[in-house]
């Protein structure tokens, strides 16, 4: 086991969709997606391929993330956590909907004019030793990007920038010329975050950046996070499985299930206030230190299994799997309406 050496939406009077919000409610927001859908074409086999079907890994997702904050994202894996982060930095082209940044749709920009957006829309990835290109040295690593967008300067500037970088992220600037292969898994990922920030960014996708990493060096990763977006004002988006972690980091949450978001409201609000079934199912499963708490509160367990984005239940994605549903109603056949239930909350489902 490797070990890293380093060390407002306002309340409403009627229910609105998310993407109605008055913006001057919303307070500074620095990327908007409304009703973001990717759809991945699915062809027959034969000499001459057909299209047959889709499947829906996003459809029809709505969020905010304001300027400074950090918004988690969660939920099972393949729910569609990653499709939305590429999606939004436009690696796979959107089936539908909008990507808003800074004002500007992403996802009605041509190639050459989206490639100057990507300086300030950066990726951490969630395998620090694949990301990394195992033929380049750290400081070659950390310093690419600097050089396709023109932010290299002098040799002297540029080595200078390449060895701050790897002292703001902990690691020492004389390992600039060690290739991936040795250093460990936090010290690779702490190039990868490093290399984010060569270009200057406003916001960083943090792909579950510390999942494949050991518990103690999680601990580490977090921090820096923190540390780098209190010293940069830099804007996350958090994917993440782990529930704990996204608690430490995010000032909002916002839960996914087979393509939709069905809750999202302020880290305080979802961890003693969730509202959706799926949520509460969710966070009765994160493990609580004191065994007599852990012991009384109540363990939910969903039946059945996640039902597959090729061909979705109709009207509630979550209704085959609710232990609250309505049998052959309401839950079955209409999509519930995704609502302002006040106090910055925001929840899709019928019974709510």
């Amino acid at each position: 086991m490797s070990t890293d050496s380093s060390t407002t939406e306002a309340t409403t009077t009627a229910p609105q969709e998310a993407s109605e919000t008055p913006p001057d409610a919303r307070g500074d927001v620095l990327l908007d997606v409304k009703d973001l859908k990717m759809y991945f074409p699915v062809s027959s086999r034969g000499i001459i391929p057909r299209h047959v079907a889709d499947v829906k890994a996003v459809d029809g997702v709505d969020f905010f993330v304001r300027r400074g904050e950090t918004l988690g994202l969660v939920g099972e894996s393949g729910c569609g956590k990653t499709t939305v982060g590429r999606s939004i930095l436009q690696v796979y082209k959107t089936t539908g909907g909008e990507v808003n940044f800074d004002g500007t749709d992403l996802t009605k920009l041509k190639a050459k004019e989206m490639r100057r957006y990507r300086r300030r829309l950066q990726m951490i990835f969630q395998d620090p030793y694949s990301s990394l290109n195992p033929r380049m040295t750290a400081g070659s690593i950390i310093g690419e990007p600097m050089r396709i967008h023109g932010m290299a300067g002098e040799r002297g500037e540029y080595r200078d920038r390449v060895e701050e970088l790897l002292r703001v992220v902990g690691l020492n600037p004389y390992m600039r010329d060690r290739y991936p292969h040795e250093f460990s898994g936090g010290q690779r990922q702490r190039i990868g975050i490093a290399r984010s920030l060569a270009v200057r960014p406003d916001l960083i996708i943090c792909d579950e950046p510390v999942s494949a990493l050991d518990v103690s060096i999680q601990a580490q990763i977090i921090n820096l996070l923190q540390e780098l977006q209190e010293e940069y004002n830099l804007t996350y988006l958090f994917i993440a499985h782990d529930l704990s972690v996204v608690r430490h980091i995010s000032d909002r949450v916002a839960v996914m299930y087979l393509g939709k978001v069905v809750e999202i409201a302020t880290r305080e609000e979802l961890y003693e206030n969730p509202l959706h079934p799926y949520t509460k199912a969710l966070m009765s499963a994160v493990p609580i230190p004191d065994p007599s708490v852990e012991r009384q509160r109540e363990r939910i367990v969903l039946q059945g299994d996640v039902p597959s984005p090729l061909r979705p239940p109709s009207g509630c994605r979550f209704h085959t799997r609710c232990p609250i549903a309505i049998e052959d109603g309401l839950c079955s056949e209409e999509d519930p309406e995704f609502r302002d239930v006040g106090g910055d909350h925001w929840v899709a489902c019928h019974r709510v």
